[in-house]
């Protein structure tokens, strides 16, 4: 297949790089700094193994790199999304899917606001991959793998066989969703950072430095454990309210094999692909301070949480905690 990775990032390095090592694929790249990526590009995986892809192309020119795509894989943050949907949409051929590595920044409701009618679209429930870039445009580092993928799908004639594509792209097992809610409303990345990073610094303020860099997830604690629960609990009754497969979007408790706060928080600081990933913070002058600027919170919040505060509040579902967690963080990053 002929595919175009959108995005420059941790995810579209490794994605970018893993499609490109497969044979028969031919893998370009659109982003703002082509000229800082090499031809080549390598994988570092989890079992020491390197995979070494080579790009047909990398450019930030959309009709170069989209015009014979056959399929176009946004790896985006929330706020990059619906520019680049304009950027591409007149070079797309018919029958050319879109999709996202992660939906639960409001990917679908833009796509289908801003793509031309009948586009098919997909998008997945959880990223593929964990993923960090080494050197930029030349090496990056695939953390880790998911045992599958579940991914939703809308306006495709042939939804089964896009699934097969994205299944032996991804070379996992990948389940069809049944509709765009169960991979839009997400109890990973919406939830999972704004419960940490409120833990952190809901008590900060302007004076208040701090000696050293926490760890975001070796050092999670049982509070922030028990606010995650708790949104993830509104977020349940949110999905009671639309049509969705009930288990489609499993409880944080259940994903994580815990029962309470105590062992989720415990299953947290253990994950091997979690370790060594530090909070989001700046220095001033030998002490440190949080980083309001950060994807953390310029993504998690406007582009993560608020989609399902938006949401619960139109369908009268009452979401205190989330309400809460949101409005400091949205009011932080707007600082």
């Amino acid at each position: 297949m002929r595919i175009c990775v959108c995005g420059g990032g941790n995810l579209g390095h490794v994605v970018a790089g893993f499609i490109a090592a497969q044979n028969g694929h031919e893998v370009s790249v659109l982003t703002r700094q082509p000229e800082r990526w090499a031809q080549r590009l390598t994988i570092e995986t989890p079992n020491d193994e390197l995979l070494t892809g080579t790009l047909a192309a990398v450019s930030t020119d959309a009709k170069q790199v989209i015009s014979n795509a056959e399929m176009v894989l946004l790896c985006l943050p929330g706020f990059s999304i619906h520019d680049v949907l304009l950027q591409i949409r007149e070079y797309l051929k018919p029958g050319t899917a879109v999709g996202s590595v992660i939906s639960s920044t409001g990917f679908f409701l833009e796509a289908m606001n801003t793509l031309p009618l009948q586009t098919p679209l997909f998008g997945f429930q959880r990223v593929p991959f964990i993923s960090r870039i080494v050197e930029y445009g030349q090496r990056a580092r695939l953390m880790g793998y998911k045992e599958s993928l579940s991914v939703a799908i809308e306006q495709c004639a042939d939804a089964e066989q896009l699934r097969r594509q994205l299944e032996a792209l991804f070379k996992t097992p990948t389940f069809l969703l049944e509709n765009y809610y169960e991979a839009s409303l997400s109890n990973s990345n919406p939830l999972l950072h704004p419960a940490r990073l409120y833990d952190l610094w809901k008590d900060w303020h302007e004076g208040i430095v701090y000696p050293h860099v926490p760890l975001f997830y070796e050092e999670w604690t049982e509070e922030a454990a028990q606010m995650y629960i708790d949104m993830d609990a509104e977020l349940q009754r949110l999905l009671l309210e639309l049509p969705v497969k009930k288990g489609s979007i499993p409880t944080v408790l259940d994903y994580y094999e815990s029962s309470d706060a105590a062992s989720l928080a415990a299953k947290l600081r253990s994950i091997e692909a979690f370790k060594g990933i530090k909070a989001p913070m700046k220095a001033v002058g030998d002490s440190y301070v949080p980083d309001f600027t950060s994807r953390y919170f310029t993504e998690d919040f406007p582009y993560g949480l608020a989609i399902v505060q938006r949401l619960a509040h139109e369908k009268n579902v009452s979401t205190p905690t989330i309400d809460r967690i949101c409005s400091w963080g949205i009011n932080k990053s707007l600082q």
